[in-house]
């Protein structure tokens, strides 16, 4: 038995259909809110106001800041002036990942209730109790932020959802599959094989993957096509919260691997690596962490769908060209994770180098 193991689920609430965002009253209803602090983006909350007619709610005050792009520990202190100054006692942030994840930092640490409005699916940081922490250059400070509060409340809108940028969605499928080819190797080891909660991740992430390889390309045509489909509905939800569920009900021998550091270590040490969404550069990370593990077979079977949604699966391909220094500097970066250690093989920075070159090769030279 696991004497480790932090089982957070997630949301207290979840709701995703059209109409949905309607019944926020009655949510802060129930967490006896009467002072709202609204955070969002700025072109996001633009197509999100049609759908907040929660706003007019007179039970409620509201205020509004707009983020500065960045999950950083300086938007969380702008937060908090604005909590202590306004007297907030509720917040909703209205937005994509970094947003959300910016909003349940923050909450964290005033002890305030808060929920979320997602405008995209572009990951899992709705779902999740954890922010993944960037400076506000937009380089990562390499290190997330786990907290046990979790969000009151988390329901959007399809018809909203739909409307946001298709190469976000794109990065979510990734970002989503990857939770599979991150967590089955560790998962599948003999000691861990009978654990309830382990297994439910792992079932979880195994619908995940399924049913993006099945659906992705009409989703997409569905989404790029402004369709609201089941299609549609079923991956969007599958990306920003089923996903959510592999990490949170397996906790670390779920949340990512390899793949994830890799995208933590590029998002700190390549700067050029900035113009990449999060989901893309995982999606580099997965062949990455497949290449570490000498599963050449699964990047065969998995070249097709990356090549068909335009995933990026070299550095070269990437047109990033990091010089020995950088490179190093990732390898000991990804080698200091303790999850990447959990996947039953001998990780050394000696094989993470290796691997990167070998992965270069085996893309570039098809």
């Amino acid at each position: 038995m696991l004497t480790d193991l932090k089982v957070k689920v997630g949301p207290q609430f979840y709701r995703y259909h059209v109409g949905a965002i309607d019944f926020v009253p009655e949510l802060l209803q129930e967490f006896s809110a009467k002072h709202v602090l609204i955070v969002h983006g700025q072109i996001s909350f633009e197509k999100a106001k049609p759908f907040l007619s929660f706003l007019e709610h007179s039970a409620y005050s509201f205020d509004f800041l707009q983020y500065t792009g960045e999950c950083s520990y300086y938007g969380a202190d702008r937060i908090a002036e604005v909590v202590k100054e306004k007297k907030i006692d509720f917040i909703i942030g209205v937005g994509g990942g970094k947003l959300t994840d910016l909003v349940g930092y923050a909450s964290h640490t005033l002890n305030v209730n808060f929920g979320v409005i997602p405008t995209l699916a572009s990951n899992c940081a709705p779902w999740t109790p954890l922010s993944v922490m960037y400076k506000e250059s937009g380089e990562s400070e390499g290190k997330s932020e786990h907290f046990l509060r979790q969000a009151s409340f988390f329901i959007t809108d399809p018809k909203l959802v739909i409307d946001a940028p298709v190469n976000y969605f794109v990065a979510g499928l990734a970002d989503t599959i990857a939770k599979w080819y991150e967590s089955d190797a560790i998962l599948q080891q003999e000691h861990l094989k009978n654990e309830p909660f382990l297994q439910l991740a792992g079932y979880t992430s195994t619908l995940c993957k399924d049913a993006i390889l099945k659906d992705s390309v009409k989703a997409i045509k569905d989404m790029e096509a402004g369709e609201v489909t089941e299609e549609f509905i079923h991956l969007s939800e599958i990306v920003f919260a089923v996903a959510g569920l592999v990490g949170g009900l397996g906790d670390k021998y779920a949340r990512n691997a390899i793949a994830h550091a890799m995208h933590d270590g590029m998002s700190k040490y390549i700067p050029e690596s900035h113009d990449f969404l999060h989901g893309e550069k995982v999606a580099y990370g997965i062949f990455y962490q497949l290449a570490v593990e000498k599963k050449w077979d699964q990047i065969e079977a998995l070249l097709p769908f990356y090549q068909e949604l335009c995933l990026p699966m070299s550095l070269k391909q990437m047109k990033i060209t990091p010089d020995e220094t950088a490179i190093d500097q990732i390898v000991n970066f990804v080698d200091s994770k303790e999850k990447v250690h959990l996947l039953p093989i001998p990780i050394t920075v000696k094989l993470l180098k290796e691997s990167i070159f070998e992965l270069e090769d085996y893309i570039n030279n098809r």
